[in-house]
């Protein structure tokens, strides 16, 4: 069974940063990805990262602040989030999937529950 686990959200000022873990159990190494929704929004994929960790691709809206990565060791994936903004509220899920380098939702299988990120002064 294909388990992932979220953690690491909370509350945080504009400015400042988080990092999320996302702990995948039940399959080998495959594409992972980080989506959020914010309040009265649709889901979005903000990055994912290729099952060697070689690539990486990011949305236009956290490129430059958000930094993904991912330790084959501990078969876990990591969101580091910097120079946070109201905008970036959301609950944040990591997901797995086979069919690439995406941040298309319908190409991920495998989902976590979420972790609720809150930024705001």
């Amino acid at each position: 069974q294909v388990q992932l686990a979220e953690s690491g959200g909370g509350s945080v000022q504009p400015g400042g940063s988080l990092r999320l873990s996302c702990v995948v159990s039940g399959v080998g190494p495959v594409y992972m990805g980080w989506f959020r929704q914010g309040p009265g929004k649709e889901r979005e994929g903000i990055a994912s990262i290729s099952p060697n960790a070689a690539r990486t691709r990011y949305s236009d809206s956290v490129k430059g602040r958000f930094t993904i990565s991912r330790d084959s060791s501990t078969n876990a994936v990591y969101l580091q989030m910097n120079s946070l903004k109201p905008d970036d509220t959301a609950m944040y899920y990591c997901a797995g999937g086979v069919s690439g380098l995406s941040l298309v939702i319908g190409d991920f299988q495998f989902w976590g529950q979420g972790t609720q990120v809150t930024v705001s002064s």
